[in-house]
């Protein structure tokens, strides 16, 4: 893709910042949506544009595509949960419509959005699923899958009435970058690493498929430049359990670690004091009933389709952990030499 000027929603996240940053290295111009609370670090560069506003806001987007030819959309409200469950499908549906529509007007050449793995719903035990799966059940087990299912049927349609979009789909991210609710993952394995029990949900038998960030950035600009319109691609990594996970963890720091089982009744009676707790105090729950349904469902996918239509290539999980692992220890190291 030769140097543009590109719109990026979601940049103060996670993988926003990865990828704003990565597309500025190659040589494009990134307006960064951005709102006042915003956290900017990783954002100050020459050639990127902080544009105050709000995907709820469609002046602000057409204001900010302004001169734009093409447009991440990954902006989402991706939580365990929300004082107001409307927040979910203002946020997922209408801000998804806004994008679009200022997209539209604007004249922008693409858009690129950025869906979710859980669309498609769980795998059958032993399976393993691509974009062409039917969804094995009807249920929806978190307010998130739901409305970013609405949103992908949507996305499909505007598609389909001649709209300029392709949509990916990663899994279960990780790696280095800012250690948000969006880079659990990330957090996941410093706790782990520090001693605190990991807790392994099921015996930790569940499966689930875990991109390094640097591969799912890449695979979003392989999309924006090989996409086909309307089609969506799996951008993710290896499949593994939560218990592998954890043992590669061990592999890559050489310690190993105190685990604890936690019964799948256990964990749904956790989930539901939880939420219970944040809906009647308005205490932020560390997870909910919905996500522990969820994590006791397998999500085994393969990116055969982004590897064949995209170049796009995953790096190991184990060396994706490496990477993430040293990573940690620098922080970590950082933080000392400020105390």
């Amino acid at each position: 893709m030769n140097p543009t000027t590109i719109f990026v929603t979601g940049a103060t996240g996670f993988i926003g910042t990865k990828l704003v940053n990565e597309l500025v290295r190659q040589g494009h111009t990134v307006h960064a949506l951005t709102r006042a609370k915003s956290n900017r670090e990783g954002l100050d560069h020459e050639h990127i544009k902080l544009v105050q506003g709000d995907i709820m806001n469609r002046e602000s987007l057409i204001a900010g595509m302004k001169d734009c030819s093409h447009v991440f959309h990954l902006a989402a409200y991706a939580k365990n949960w929300a004082p107001d469950q409307k927040i979910f499908s203002d946020h997922n549906v209408i801000g998804m419509r806004n994008v679009f529509e200022a997209a539209r007007q604007t004249g922008v050449q693409r858009v690129v959005w950025t869906s979710t793995i859980v669309t498609f719903g769980p795998t059958a035990p032993g399976a393993v699923g691509d974009e062409m799966m039917p969804r094995i059940t009807k249920k929806y087990y978190t307010e998130y899958e739901e409305t970013k299912a609405l949103a992908e049927q949507e996305a499909i349609k505007f598609a389909a009435e001649g709209f300029p979009v392709v949509i990916v789909n990663p899994t279960r991210v990780y790696g280095p970058g800012k250690l948000t609710e969006g880079n659990s993952v990330s957090l996941m394995i410093d706790q782990y690493d520090r001693g605190q029990v990991p807790i392994l949900l099921n015996r930790g038998i569940n499966i689930g498929n875990y991109a390094l960030v640097d591969d799912l950035v890449r695979g979003h600009i392989l999309a924006m430049e090989k996409g086909r319109i309307g089609e969506r691609y799996i951008i993710g990594g290896e499949n593994a359990s939560l218990k592998r996970f954890f043992e590669l963890v061990d592999e890559v720091s050489g310690k190993k670690h105190f685990q604890m089982n936690l019964p799948p009744k256990a964990g749904l009676a956790y989930g539901g004091i939880q939420k219970f707790a944040a809906n009647r105090f308005g205490v932020y729950p560390q997870i909910t009933t919905g996500w522990v349904k969820t994590f006791l469902q397998d999500w085994a996918y393969s990116c055969a389709k982004a590897e064949r239509e995209l170049g796009y290539t995953f790096t190991p999980l184990k060396e994706g952990i490496r990477l993430t692992y040293e990573w940690i220890l620098q922080q970590r190291q950082l933080k000392k030499k400020i105390l």
